[in-house]
């Protein structure tokens, strides 16, 4: 298999800078790790704990979370499982929603919340001081921008916030942002068949910022999935690799962070890393837009 020609590693990927933190370019978005529908506990513990200590092993250094995955539950199995964090290791989370139930996502970004929010991560993660935390949504009509960002401002200057990233956001927020603080990151749900935030990976790419995509391996576009089976057979591939290998090429400040509760799973994704496109690949994938 021509993915395996490389040896098993994130670090295959190239590396990006966050802030003043250098990581490989495939991450792990620790979501899946819960239980079905992002709440409660994982059907299988020990496999998903498995599953973080695999990633660490193959050279993964950024894990990226949220308070609200379980809730809590994905801090809570990534302290446990990793505490003491191996050197170089990037531990990002986020705040910003309140979960009431499975596919129950209320945006909560005021000022109380969000430090309370922080506070509980930092004692899940057993940490001092968060190294990228993002605001997760900007869809509480209560709070401002400016005053949700600056709130998170604030803890920055406490110290329990190394730096400062975003999460579901447009160009115009982004800009507004940073006019507030140093923004380091963009997370945004982007795929091949998915490119509503395409924009937004342009300014991030002018700023020399990473962009990193949620739901790398959505989207139901049948253009985009007819181009990624037809580019996975050529490669002796799965089109979910084809698919993390894709937003690889597609810019370098593309930072995925593809998840899955199964060590088998991480070990494809992670392969992906030592796939190299064709010319001819990379025309019939950019059809799928």
């Amino acid at each position: 298999m021509s993915t395996r020609q490389k040896t098993l590693s994130a670090a295959n990927a190239g590396t990006v800078t966050i802030g003043d933190l250098t990581v490989n370019r495939l991450g792990f978005g620790a979501m899946r790790i819960t239980g079905e529908g992002i709440w409660g506990e994982p059907r299988d513990r020990a496999e998903a704990k498995r599953v973080l200590q695999r990633a660490v092993e193959l050279d993964v250094d950024l894990i990226d979370t949220a308070d609200s995955y379980g809730p809590e539950v994905s801090e809570r199995l990534i302290g446990e499982t990793l505490w003491p964090y191996k050197p170089g290791l990037v531990i990002a989370t986020k705040g910003g929603y309140v979960r009431s139930g499975p596919n129950r996502w209320t945006p909560n970004l005021q000022p109380r919340h969000l430090r309370e929010a922080l506070d509980g991560s930092l004692r899940r993660l057993k940490l001092d001081r968060i190294d990228v935390y993002q605001l997760h949504n900007m869809g509480d009509p209560t709070v401002t921008l400016a005053e949700a960002i600056g709130t998170l401002a604030e803890m920055q200057r406490e110290g329990k916030i190394r730096h400062i990233g975003v999460s579901n956001f447009s160009v115009a927020q982004l800009t507004e942002a940073r006019g507030i603080v140093r923004v380091v990151s963009v997370q945004n749900r982007y795929n091949l068949g998915d490119r509503a935030s395409e924009a937004v990976l342009a300014e991030c790419e002018a700023l020399g910022i990473p962009f990193l995509p949620w739901a790398p391996l959505g989207g139901n576009h049948r253009d985009a999935t007819v181009a990624l089976e037809n580019v996975a057979r050529r490669h002796a591939a799965t089109p979910n690799q084809i698919a993390i290998a894709a937003l690889l090429a597609h810019s370098p400040v593309m930072l995925p962070i593809p998840g899955t509760s199964r060590v088998t799973h991480l070990e494809e994704n992670i392969a992906a890393a030592g796939i190299e496109l064709t010319q001819d690949d990379r025309r019939e994938l950019s059809l799928t837009s």
